[in-house]
C-alpha cells in the first residue's frame, strides 16, 4: 500500500444512517448526497443506504440527482435553482423539485406543461434564513400559483420545506411558527402536502420538536460533526486518510502527502496518529509533509491525518477547526492523488 489512501468503511456508513434513523424517527431520513456524498462517493454509498432503509436521497443540483436516480427507484430530491433544460431532465427521472422562488416556480411548471408531465415540487418558505425561499408576503401569491397548476395537472405540491439558521433556539422556534403557519396556508386552500421538512443535520438531530415528516441529514450520516461541535454520539467517522513515511532525518519524519493532494498547508501545528504516537505536523510542502520523529520510524510506515480515532487519529472536522472550515471541506478538496478505497 504506498501513496496517500482514503479508506472508506461501508460498514461504518450502514452503522450511522441505521442509529440517524432510530434517532430521528417517527421523522424520515433524507440522505443528502451533495458534493459527491461529501467526497465520499455516491455510486457505493445509494446501495448501502437503501440496505438499511432509506427511502429518500438528496442530490442538492440536478445533475447529481440524475447521478442517485440511475442508481435507485427511490426518491430523489433536487432544491437548488436549475436551468430549464435541466428541470426538463429532472422531471423526465422522476425527481422531486425544491421551488422557492416565482421565477422557478413558473419554470417548472412550464417544463411540466411542455412534457406533459406531472412533477413533484416542494415548495419553499423563506423562515428567517433568507437563502432562497418564498417570503412570507409572497407566500399566498406563490400557493395560488402552484394550486392553481396543481388543478392543472402539471404539479403535485409534495411538500414543504425550509431551512433553519441555527443562530439559537429562539430564532429557530420563531422559524417554526412561520413555517407552519405557511402550511396552514397551503391547507386551507386545498394543499395535500405529503412531507413537511425544516430540519437539517444539526437541529434534526438535537431539537426533535422541530422535525417533520421528514428530516434533511447529510454530513452525520457520513460521522462528519458540525464545526466546534460536540461528539456525535453513536456515530464515527466513516473514512481514514493515510500517507507513507518516506525518509527519516533526526529532527523530521517526511510524510507522502501535501498541498498538491489537497491538504491545507497552513495545517502546520495539528496533531496526527504515527505509530510512535501522536506527533506534530511541522511543515506541509507541496507534495509532502514532516512530523516530529519517533523512536522506531521506518519507510512504509503509515500516518493516519484523519480518521474515526482508533489510532488517537483526529476526526475530519478537528483539523478542519484549525483552519476556520468544516469537516466536509478537508474531504472533498482531496485530489485525485489520494486514492480512494471502499472497504468493508
Amino acid at each position: 500500500m504506498s501513496g496517500p489512501l482514503l479508506e472508506i468503511s461501508r460498514s461504518a456508513f450502514r452503522h450511522n444512517v441505521t442509529a440517524v434513523r432510530r434517532r430521528l424517527a417517527p421523522s424520515e431520513l433524507l440522505l443528502v448526497m451533495k458534493d459527491d456524498a461529501y467526497g465520499l462517493g455516491i455510486d457505493w454509498a445509494v446501495a448501502e443506504a437503501s440496505a438499511v432503509g432509506v427511502h429518500w436521497f438528496g442530490g442538492y443540483d440536478i445533475p447529481t440527482a440524475l447521478r442517485i436516480r440511475a442508481l435507485t427507484d427511490r426518491r430523489v430530491y433536487a432544491w437548488a435553482t436549475s436551468p430549464r433544460t435541466e428541470i426538463a431532465q429532472a422531471i423526465a427521472a422522476d425527481i422531486d423539485l425544491g421551488v422557492g422562488s416565482a421565477a422557478y416556480l413558473d419554470d417548472v411548471i412550464a417544463e411540466a406543461e411542455a412534457a406533459g408531465a406531472r412533477v413533484r415540487v416542494h415548495l419553499k418558505i423563506d423562515t428567517g434564513l433568507h437563502r432562497n425561499g418564498f417570503r412570507p408576503e409572497q407566500w399566498h401569491d406563490a400557493v395560488c400559483t402552484a394550486r392553481t397548476a396543481e388543478r392543472r395537472g402539471s404539479i403535485s405540491i409534495s411538500g414543504v420545506w425550509s431551512h433553519l439558521s441555527e443562530a439559537s433556539d429562539a430564532d429557530d422556534d420563531a422559524s417554526q411558527r412561520v413555517f407552519l403557519d405557511a402550511v396552514e396556508q397551503l391547507v386551507a386552500a386545498g394543499g395535500e402536502p405529503e412531507v413537511l421538512h425544516l430540519t437539517a443535520s444539526a437541529a434534526a438531530w438535537w431539537r426533535p420538536e422541530l422535525r417533520g415528516s421528514l428530516s434533511r441529514v447529510g454530513a452525520f450520516c457520513y460521522g462528519i460533526r458540525s464545526a466546534d461541535g460536540p461528539p456525535l454520539d453513536g456515530l464515527r467517522l466513516i473514512a481514514r486518510l493515510s500517507a507513507p513515511v518516506e525518509e527519516i532525518a533526526a529532527d523530521a519524519v517526511r510524510v507522502g502527502i501535501g498541498a498538491f493532494h489537497g491538504l491545507p498547508s497552513i495545517l502546520r501545528g495539528a496533531e496526527v496518529a504515527t505509530p510512535g504516537g501522536s506527533r506534530r505536523i511541522i511543515d506541509i510542502g507541496g507534495d509532502a509533509l514532516t512530523v516530529e520523529p519517533w523512536e522506531g520510524a521506518s519507510a512504509g510506515q503509515r500516518v493516519v491525518l484523519f480518521g474515526p480515532g482508533t489510532q488517537g487519529e483526529p476526526d475530519a472536522t478537528a483539523l478542519a477547526e484549525r483552519v476556520d472550515t468544516v469537516g466536509e471541506e478537508i474531504i472533498t478538496r482531496l485530489t485525485p492523488a489520494v486514492r480512494r478505497l471502499v472497504v468493508d
